[in-house]
């Protein structure tokens, strides 16, 4: 009786935000136009840099790439979360829980080195300048996303199969408002030290490994920036690197606070106000970090505006 409660298991209860069950519509009106927002956002990257030749360098195509990943990756969670907010009961299905959880671990995890990537083409610029054009062709920068591409999918693979695998209890309430990892570990009947130990070593290659190479890319970069005689030419070449230091620190401190830790310190309410920060806040802020704030975008994004208005004049 007891093995088939642990392998019934049909659906999972959300209770991410049972805990403000007063102000969840509040919460709803406050992240919707916060997720529209950097849907809209996001949309106008993409097609600025699609419809503006000026753009077509593999920096701004990194970029592209990197804002339609944070689409996808606030799609999978966000809507959902916004549907629960009002819902009386919020409930996934099993196959819902896995497909969510390989499907943000996929984005996550190419996210990870995809940002690796981009120190890397930084590093290409800065310090290989006169042969730039040649070491980040197209096919170099398709290689190094396909790359990436290739690394999220197999990890998401490789960890959802891990915990999807294990039996559940019958009554399986995750503290959390989307199919995370470790809110789906809690509720799980019983799993062993080795497949715990595993998804943690996993975790520390998607996040270790990338930010060691983004180290390593910005300790040559540095270098070479101070041994720019002017101040001036000095200033311009870290600006053009500072966005993308901003969104690595953001990205790898939530990540590694929520990742890679031990067990015993999860803690329910600190991993929902972090995820918040990382499934809505850091979406919406790295495009204004990265491209609004950005003379160049701003540049040819009225082009591009001046262009399509045009028909209509």
């Amino acid at each position: 009786m007891e093995q088939d409660n642990e392998t019934l298991v049909r659906e999972f209860i959300f209770l991410g935000f049972s805990s403000l069950a007063g102000l969840q519509r509040l919460l709803f009106i406050a992240f919707l136009p916060l997720y529209l927002f950097t849907l809209g956002t996001n949309a106008i990257i993409i097609a600025t840099i699609m419809l503006d030749r000026a753009l077509h360098t593999p920096m701004y195509f990194f970029l592209a790439v990197l804002s339609c990943s944070e689409t996808c990756y606030t799609f999978v969670i966000v809507p959902k979360m916004l549907v629960d907010l009002l819902a009386q009961k919020k409930t996934i299905s099993f196959l819902g829980c896995a497909i969510q959880m390989f499907t943000f671990l996929f984005l996550g995890c190419s996210h990870s080195f995809l940002l690796a990537a981009m120190g890397y083409d930084r590093y290409v610029a800065i310090c290989n300048p006169l042969r730039y054009t040649e070491l980040m062709g197209h096919r170099v920068c398709v290689g190094l996303v396909a790359a990436a591409c290739a690394c999220g999918f197999t990890i998401a693979q490789i960890i959802t199969s891990m915990v999807f695998h294990l039996p559940f209890c019958s009554s399986s309430q995750l503290h959390h408002y989307f199919c995370d990892i470790a809110p789906v570990l809690k509720v799980a009947s019983h799993h062993s030290r080795l497949s715990q130990l595993v998804i943690f070593m996993i975790g520390v290659f998607v996040l270790v490994i990338p930010l060691l190479l983004i180290l390593v890319s910005y300790i040559r970069i540095i270098s070479a920036i101070l041994k720019i005689p002017s101040s001036t030419g000095r200033y311009k070449a870290f600006s053009t690197c500072a966005s993308h230091l901003i969104v690595v620190t953001v990205h790898y401190g939530c990540a590694s606070f929520i990742y890679l830790r031990p067990k015993s310190s999860y803690s329910s309410s600190q991993d929902t106000l972090i995820s918040v920060s990382y499934t809505i806040l850091t979406p919406l802020f790295n495009p204004m970090i990265y491209s609004l704030r950005n003379k160049e975008f701003k540049s040819a994004l009225r082009r591009v505006m001046g262009q399509t208005s045009y028909p209509f004049n």
